[in-house]
């Protein structure tokens, strides 16, 4: 038998579109893992609903049970974390001075709300007072009330006690002083 020529056909690739064409194993190949990162993705990420009423959120009511075991009344706890930007600084604020000094919680209470940052403000309160043996308590609840930079007028305070024999009031006299000259606000004005 010899060996003929024989004539082989190519498949003609069909014309236009058609559903399989799309489907063809390149595209699977590549559409197929980004499906499935999407829909990883979209049960990943939290409703919006649940985010907005979720358990991390509930700022002003640990600040007000915080508020409460510190020995402030319902309606001062109320009022206090209603008005408070950060509501959880306030009560760690007030929770703080009451742990540490003997300062009433009511009258902590008033300064932290005031403060432009509740923690430092506790943590001059209580590093003064421990200091100063708590001979001043509501002075120095006044005083670091009055700083805009509580930590370092604290350290100012302990700072120049351990070296110089100041009383309790000169230290906090002399360091509010300069701080407010530092900072450039004066008490009395200046005569021309």
């Amino acid at each position: 038998m010899a060996m003929g020529t024989q004539k082989v056909s190519k498949a003609r690739k069909p014309q236009g579109w058609s559903i399989f064409g799309i489907l063809n194993t390149q595209t699977i190949r590549w559409t197929t893992p980004v499906l499935a990162m999407a829909g990883l993705w979209v049960n990943i990420l939290p409703s919006p609903a649940l985010t907005l009423f979720s358990n991390d959120n509930d700022n002003y009511r640990v600040c007000a049970a915080q508020l409460l075991k510190a020995g402030v009344t319902a309606q001062a706890a109320a009022q206090g974390c209603a008005t408070a930007i950060r509501p959880i600084d306030l009560a760690a604020c007030v929770a703080t001075i009451k742990q540490r000094t003997k300062i009433d919680p009511t009258d902590a209470l008033a300064s932290c709300t005031r403060a432009r940052r509740p923690r430092e403000l506790a943590g001059c309160v209580v590093g003064v007072s421990l200091n100063t043996k708590e001979e001043i308590n509501p002075a120095v609840l006044n005083y670091c009330s009055r700083s805009l930079l509580p930590v370092t007028f604290a350290q100012c305070v302990v700072g120049l006690r351990k070296e110089i024999s100041l009383t309790p009031m000169q230290a906090l006299d002399t360091c509010i002083d300069a701080s407010e000259r530092a900072n450039g606000i004066t008490t009395s004005p200046t005569l021309p």
